[in-house]
């Protein structure tokens, strides 16, 4: 294993983002802060004991502490180990308002349903088209 990998190949290998890409604009956005350091760039080198935190959507911040660090992708289980995850819990009254947050927001389809027929197709465009 490799002494230290950049930030993006790390985010990307430990699966905390989908894609390097991803990664990479999340650190060009000033989504990630190493070691208490603002909007790092994403060829900065990541090494075991470094704390990255993450801003995720809804004001989520996520928190980490790099265990260990690898180039290419590992399976998922073991991408986890990489890192031990210490984000505090939300507060009742932060709970709350992400629920309020997650209902008011836009309506979900059920994955079970499948993928929408025509009409529905069409009904949706004229939705999103009116701003409902």
């Amino acid at each position: 294993m490799p002494l230290s990998v950049r930030l993006d190949v790390f985010l990307d290998v430990a699966c905390l983002f989908k894609t390097r890409s991803e990664a990479q604009r999340a650190c060009k956005a000033g989504k990630i802060d190493v070691n208490g350091q603002r909007g790092v760039k994403p060829q900065k080198d990541i090494k075991p004991g470094d704390v990255i935190e993450i801003s995720r959507p809804l004001g989520k911040r996520q928190r980490l502490i790099v265990q260990n660090v690898a180039e290419t992708h590992i399976p998922k289980a073991e991408a986890r180990k990489l890192y031990e995850d210490v984000t505090p819990p939300p507060s009742p009254a932060e709970q709350q308002m992400l629920d309020l947050m997650r209902l008011a927001g836009p309506k979900r389809r059920h994955p079970s349903l499948g993928s929408p027929d025509r009409d529905e197709r069409r009904r949706l465009r004229r939705e999103k088209e009116s701003g409902i």
